[in-house]
C-alpha cells in the first residue's frame, strides 16, 4: 500500500485550526447559553441552582432575569424545598394567593432558621451573645412549639 502524498490524513483534520488574529478580550462577546437556547432549555438549566444561586443568576444580566423572574416553575421547585420544613406557613401564603416567589421570599430565611433550631443546632446555647450574627427571624407560637417538642425529645 503505497502513500498518497496528495491527500491530507483524516488525523490532521480533525486537528487543524484556522489561523486566529489576535482580539481584544472585550471585542469578543462571551457565548450565553440563554440565547442560543429555548427558553424551556434555560429554565431547565436554571432548574438546577439553589435559592441563592438563583438569584444571583437573575442579576446576571436582562434575559437570564427576565427568564428566572418568568419562570413558576424555577420559583415552584425552590419554594417545595421550603415548604418540607415551613409547609404550615408556606400552605397558608399559596390559599391567600401569594404566588410561588413571593411565598418563597417570605418563608425563605424562616424555614433556614426553624431548620437549625429543630436539628438542634442552637440546643446549647448559654447567652444571647451566642448567637450574635446568625440570622435571626420572628416565628410563630405554633412553631415555637414544634421546637420546644423538638429539644424536649432530644
Amino acid at each position: 500500500m503505497q502513500h498518497d502524498s496528495t491527500r491530507t490524513s483524516p488525523v490532521f483534520l480533525l486537528f487543524e485550526r484556522k489561523p486566529t488574529t489576535m482580539k481584544s478580550p472585550a471585542a469578543t462577546p462571551t457565548p450565553n447559553f440563554a440565547e442560543a437556547l429555548p427558553t424551556e432549555m434555560s429554565v431547565k438549566i436554571f432548574g438546577e441552582l439553589d435559592a441563592e444561586s438563583l438569584c444571583s443568576a437573575s442579576r446576571t444580566c436582562k434575559l437570564w432575569h427576565h427568564i428566572i423572574e418568568e419562570s413558576d416553575q424555577l420559583w415552584r421547585r425552590q419554594c417545595l424545598l421550603v415548604r418540607a420544613v415551613c409547609q404550615r406557613e408556606v400552605d397558608s401564603d399559596r390559599r391567600d394567593g401569594m404566588s410561588w416567589k413571593v411565598t418563597l421570599v417570605r418563608n425563605y430565611t424562616r424555614s433556614c432558621v426553624k431548620r437549625d433550631w429543630l436539628m438542634g443546632r442552637y440546643s446549647h446555647v448559654s447567652s444571647a451573645d451566642e448567637l450574635t450574627g446568625r440570622t435571626m427571624t420572628p416565628l410563630d407560637a405554633e412553631t415555637w412549639g414544634e421546637i420546644l417538642q423538638a429539644e424536649l425529645d432530644r
